[in-house]
């Protein structure tokens, strides 16, 4: 499959719960304020979380909806703070689940990569669903990838899980650009003294000690928590947060390993 823009890269995660959607959609809105063209496909069709996450779900569940787009006009992405998404909540009810068997996964990827207005786009950042299932292999198998990015909390589990994410992005052969730590500490807000939540993760299990480089830390902050339950990515509601710094600068470092 061609890719839909200069650069593809998948946000993954081998654990859930550690804010894969939040580093998402905030990395995009953080190229976006770089005037570079951005998007975001929500590649989890069971378990969505971009739409709310930018304020537009659907109330009313959708009686009749199918991908087969042939011989129709392609899918038109939501634009919302300057960056293009597709999310399959936006085609069904807040709480309507994905009616797809799983054997139809890889078309259902193909369409949502495939027949979806993107227009011109210089990254396209593929939001993925945690662990090593089958859709992400369909994934991986259906959609050119310039790299992945792979997020952890500072949780042994999570390091451990996603040591084998990473086991599956090499059998691909799709290049790891680095992780970014999520939640990793507890910040003041009213004297920006650093509390660690979590215990250190032992250097053996952790992703660190394989080579990936860590390209931020991103503060554990409830105003992220609040943004994204409000409809409001972290960067456009708390911009001056030690949180919206870190992912300026993740996605600074992302732009540097493409080559951008």
């Amino acid at each position: 499959m061609d890719a839909p823009a200069k650069h593809v890269v998948a946000v993954a995660s081998g654990k859930g719960g550690v804010g894969k959607s939040t580093v998402s959609l905030n990395i995009a809105v953080a190229l976006a304020q770089r005037d570079l063209r951005a998007a975001v496909l929500d590649a989890d069709v069971y378990g969505p979380d971009i739409p709310v996450m930018v304020g537009l779900t659907r109330r009313t569940p959708a009686t009749s909806w199918s991908l087969w787009r042939r011989g129709q006009a392609p899918l038109e992405p939501v634009e919302r703070f300057g960056v293009k998404l597709m999310s399959v909540g936006f085609l069904l009810g807040e709480q309507q689940g994905f009616p797809w068997i799983e054997q139809t996964l890889p078309f259902a990827v193909r369409q949502l990569v495939d027949d979806v207005a993107w227009g011109e786009l210089d990254v396209l950042v593929l939001d993925l669903p945690p662990g090593t299932t089958e859709l992400q292999r369909h994934v991986l198998e259906e959609v050119r990838l310039s790299g992945a990015l792979l997020v952890v909390t500072p949780q042994d589990v999570a390091h451990l899980d996603a040591k084998k994410l990473i086991s599956l992005l090499e059998e691909n052969e799709v290049p790891v650009l680095g992780a970014v730590e999520n939640m990793s500490a507890f910040v003041c807000p009213h004297c920006g003294e650093e509390t660690e939540v979590f215990p250190r993760v032992l250097e053996g299990r952790s992703i660190w000690s394989l080579g990936v480089e860590r390209l931020a830390k991103i503060p554990l902050d409830p105003r992220v928590a609040r943004a994204g339950e409000d409809g409001t990515p972290a960067l456009v509601a708390a911009p001056d947060s030690a949180a919206a710094a870190a992912f300026r600068a993740s996605a600074d470092a992302l732009l540097a390993r493409l080559g951008s």
